[in-house]
């Protein structure tokens, strides 16, 4: 077991080293200009064991996005309960919280393509990340709001999600995280209120 342990560590480290070169990277150049060959050197690590992790950049990207979502999601007993729109929605203020504290130690700077790189991984993610709560809400409310489609619905809240993110980050005086997550959630609480009402 010790050594099950041990290996688990090592895998993290390392999938840690590569994430935290690709971020790297994407802060120095545009992201379709990035190489796994420029990440393995970052990382100082080899390409057999990046090919052991992760079939390409994209792949190690959305890797380290789900990663900081699973880390920002509350434990289940501390979840809200089924029949709340927050059950859906609780991703968004970790995420803008955690780009806000990026931004203060100036981390968060990157090229524009660099940022619509992260952004479509995002949305990728946090749609796969909601999509089994749209579907049970969907479920339980299907007899009183008649039918839907949870798959729109995800790629809704996840679409306005980034157009919300991109807006804020662009903003030359951004508004707290707090508020951003205010704005967010009035343009998609609506598309909810009927599976919660």
């Amino acid at each position: 077991m010790h050594e099950k342990r041990a290996k688990d560590r090592r895998i993290q480290k390392t999938e840690a080293l590569l994430r935290d070169a690709l971020a790297a990277l994407i802060r120095e150049k545009p992201y379709g200009d990035i190489v796994v060959k420029e990440i393995l050197a970052r990382a100082d690590v080899g390409r057999s064991t990046f090919y052991a992790h992760f079939r390409n950049k994209d792949e190690l990207l959305l890797s380290g996005i789900q990663d900081m979502l699973r880390s920002a999601r509350p434990a289940g007993d501390r979840r809200s309960p089924a029949g709340s729109a927050e059950r859906i929605l609780w991703f968004s203020l970790p995420i803008l919280e955690h780009i806000e504290r990026h931004r203060r130690t100036g981390e968060s700077s990157m090229a524009p393509q660099g940022r619509t790189a992260v952004h479509e991984h995002l949305q990728h993610a946090v749609a796969g990340l909601i999509v089994d709560e749209v579907r049970a809400a969907q479920h339980r409310s299907v007899r009183r709001a008649g039918p839907s489609s949870s798959e729109l619905l995800v790629q809704w809240i996840a679409s306005t999600f980034v157009i919300v993110l991109n807006w804020w980050v662009e903003s030359e005086t951004p508004l707290p995280a707090r508020d951003a997550d205010g704005l967010f959630r009035g343009l998609v609480e609506p598309s909810l209120a009927r599976l919660f009402s």
